[in-house]
């Protein structure tokens, strides 16, 4: 037990892991918030594109 607990704290002064679960931290954030961006905006943005390509495929149509 006495080998666990000075493990733990030597993990907890090392500064290199401290500041790999800074990153990870930040990683999980920015993957967090590009989820949410895309699950929130995903359904807009199809309907605009789709917006888009009708107007694209009706105005710029290769006449007959």
């Amino acid at each position: 037990m006495k080998a666990l607990l000075s493990a733990v704290r030597a993990f907890a002064r090392e500064e290199d892991g401290v500041a790999l679960t800074e990153y990870l931290i930040l990683l999980a954030l920015l993957v967090g918030g590009v989820i949410t961006a895309v699950t929130l905006a995903g359904d807009n943005l199809a309907t605009v594109w789709n917006a888009w390509a009708g107007w694209f495929t009706t105005e710029l149509a290769v006449p007959a």
